[in-house]
């Protein structure tokens, strides 16, 4: 039994300049002759430098990203310099698209059709407690602490007392 992937190949950043190259002598597009895998449908997405701009799918890979590159009405024509395509059988598109939006942040304004899945509340409070010590190693906690061993030791007469002998508290 032949096994169907979801991304059957790809292209990778490759920059936008490369819908500009022509057959020498001639006025034909180099992809259009030379790269067959850009007539099948995939999942684009449209750079601007290293950053995702935009996500789309076309059932002609080679027709949606000409028009990108070469159509000055195109939406984003003025936005991206680079692209990178999944070439995909027309039954995975959604499923691909919607993995990248959900995946990448871009300028897409659709989000993808699958349901997310939430962060548990207490997680999110543990990660906001440990940042907030990280950025100020005192607790309230601990500044309640310290406060009251001040107090005692406002009210003991004589030398100093030992801190390394107290409870919770160390010389370190």
């Amino acid at each position: 039994m032949v096994r169907s992937k979801m991304v059957q190949k790809f292209i990778s950043m490759w920059p936008r300049a490369v819908w500009d190259v022509t057959e020498e002598g001639d006025r034909k597009l180099y992809l259009n002759e030379q790269l067959p895998e850009l007539r099948n449908p995939g999942v684009y997405v449209l750079y601007r430098d290293d950053s995702p701009y935009y996500i789309g799918q076309a059932e002609v890979l080679y027709t949606r990203l000409h028009d990108h590159a070469n159509k000055s009405t195109d939406r984003y024509f003025n936005f991206w310099n680079f692209f990178s395509a999944f070439i995909c059988e027309k039954k995975y598109l959604d499923d691909v698209e919607g993995i990248l939006i959900a995946a990448m942040p871009t300028a897409n304004k659709s989000t993808p059709k699958m349901d997310p899945v939430r962060m548990p509340d207490y997680v999110g409070k543990r990660i906001r407690n440990m940042r907030r010590h990280e950025a100020d190693p005192v607790t309230r906690k601990d500044f309640a602490k310290l406060q009251g061993f001040l107090r005692h030791l406002g009210k003991i007469k004589g030398g100093a007392p030992d801190l390394s002998s107290r409870k919770g508290y160390s010389r370190s």
